[in-house]
């Protein structure tokens, strides 16, 4: 974002965008209507589009961007990052930023170049792993839920949510008890980590090999990181095909409450056009939600093959539900699924039955608080 903005400022030099940051956490839980009332250009979690749309937070962006681009953009976006910032029928933020979770590995220590395909053989590699070697799996309650959504995908398909019901309990059941199935093969740090502190503590240490599952980072890939660098690929998943990954990534949304739309929304398509993406975007250590970066041999050949290595697995992952209640319950299923995790490491008898039916209690509350609020 700063290098755009010192782009941006040679064509507008009167113009000062100042940015600030926020957690990681924040990005995912902090509410956008929030921040909207403070923030011309906002950096947004998908999950948000439906209840920013229904609060009219955010400024329907096909209103004022030219279709030519926007047809690019929906032709070119990775996965369906351009159809996460969609809300019926209007576009509510530009995919600048593509993610979902793939696998990672250090493969200096790995001892192999064939990365598990299935979760059969992500145990079998865990059991093959010499003394003080063992897999990461960040399941800090943010990136617990994150994780039991993909699980789900992968094992009930791409419906096992019903906005009215909640989980699948079948769906739901089946992904609590394989987190709990390899719960005994995890390093200590894993259940209070996020994919950040993993991903640190791989690069600095010698014990962490291989992470399943887990929003991915280029930089960790890059060179100019350090001396020793993480390698990703696609998921593990019980068919061995890449399917059903959670989709991250970020989208550049304009306040509704701005006085300066117009360049706020030229801001944000100087972002997400596809030449800045490949080039300035990707080189300041953005990373690119535009098809013609992920596809470029030099953006490939300067991440270690980051985007090639994972392509199958954006292009094969899950959307989440992006109900206004799907916000709050996504954060508080976190707390519930990491209780459960934390007790099941501690020797606890722990149902993976019940855990889905209190998330499913979760959100059926949620929904009534909803209700009365309306």
């Amino acid at each position: 974002m700063l290098a755009l903005t010192e782009r941006f400022k040679r064509a507008h030099p009167t113009v000062e965008i100042e940015w600030q940051r926020r957690s990681l956490k924040d990005f995912g839980d902090y509410p956008v209507e929030l921040l909207a009332k403070e923030y011309d250009i906002i950096l947004v979690d998908h999950p948000h589009v439906g209840s920013c749309a229904e609060k009219g937070t955010l400024v329907p962006l096909d209103t004022l961007i030219p279709e030519s681009f926007l047809l690019d953009q929906e032709a070119n976006s990775v996965g369906l990052s351009y159809e996460s910032y969609l809300w019926k029928g209007h576009l509510y933020a530009l995919p600048v930023d593509a993610a979902a979770q793939v696998a990672s590995c250090r493969p200096d220590l790995l001892g192999t170049d064939a990365l598990p395909a299935t979760w059969k053989q992500v145990i079998e590699l865990a059991e093959a792993l010499p003394k003080g070697r063992k897999i990461g799996w960040p399941l800090c309650p943010t990136d617990a839920v994150c994780s039991f959504l993909s699980l789900c995908a992968d094992i009930g398909g791409f419906h096992f949510f019903d906005e009215a019901a909640g989980i699948r309990p079948e769906a739901g059941a089946a992904a609590i008890a394989q987190m709990f199935e390899l719960l005994p093969y995890l390093h200590e740090s894993s259940l209070s980590s996020n994919p950040i502190q993993m991903y640190d503590h791989m690069v600095a240490s010698r014990d962490i090999v291989y992470v399943p599952l887990a929003f991915g980072y280029s930089n960790y890939a890059r060179p100019e990181y350090g001396d020793e660098r993480l390698r990703f690929a696609d998921i593990p998943t019980n068919s061995g095909v890449p399917k059903g990954s959670l989709l991250g990534g970020v989208g550049m949304a304009v306040s509704s409450y701005s006085k300066r739309i117009p360049l706020a929304v030229e801001f944000a398509m100087l972002t997400a056009a596809p030449e800045i993406q490949r080039t300035v975007y990707f080189q300041a250590g953005g990373q690119p939600a535009h098809v013609s970066a992920w596809r470029d041999e030099d953006v490939n050949r300067m991440s270690g093959g980051f985007f090639a290595n994972t392509w199958q697995t954006l292009q094969q992952s899950y959307l989440r539900p992006r109900n206004r209640i799907f916000p709050k319950f996504q954060e508080q299923a976190g707390i519930l699924i990491h209780k459960a995790l934390c007790a099941r490491q501690a020797g606890e008898h722990v149902s993976a039955a019940e855990t889905v039916s209190e998330l499913n209690g979760l959100y059926r509350a949620l929904m009534k608080e909803d209700e009365i609020d309306l």
